[in-house]
């Protein structure tokens, strides 16, 4: 599998751990390291089927499969039906959403969840009577 994709930075967690995008995208959206590198490739140029994927990123068929599946019921992929594509099968190609849309959703989910998790501090930690 490509590597290249992900800059490996890595953030300074309170508990002394570290934590990259990778960890970031798996606690709050339930992806794996796959799911991001086939998001991460769906990023660059133009929409693609899973043969491309499964060629460029050297995993199996049922990986990328699964990966696709994950990220089109999370809407952070497309899939486009392949235009000219008429006898038998349709064939499909999968491209991820606008930069700027994914990374601002991302963000923003991001932010809620943080929120969320201090509300949930504040709620519940507390000393008993």
């Amino acid at each position: 599998m490509e590597q290249s994709q992900i800059s490996g930075t890595r953030i300074k967690l309170p508990s002394g751990k570290d934590a990259g995008l990778v960890d970031i995208l798996s606690f709050c959206y339930g992806l794996s390291e796959t799911d991001v590198h086939v998001l991460m490739a769906l990023m660059k140029g133009e929409a693609r089927g899973t043969e491309e994927l499964e060629s460029e990123l050297k995993l199996s068929k049922a990986s990328i499969n699964r990966s696709l599946n994950k990220l089109l019921e999370m809407a952070l992929v497309m899939r486009i039906k392949e235009p000219g594509n008429k006898a038998g099968r349709p064939r499909y190609l999968y491209k991820a959403k606008d930069y700027m849309e994914l990374k601002t959703k991302m963000l923003q989910d991001i932010k809620d969840c943080s929120e969320s998790m201090a509300s949930l501090v504040e709620k519940d930690f507390k000393p008993s009577p």
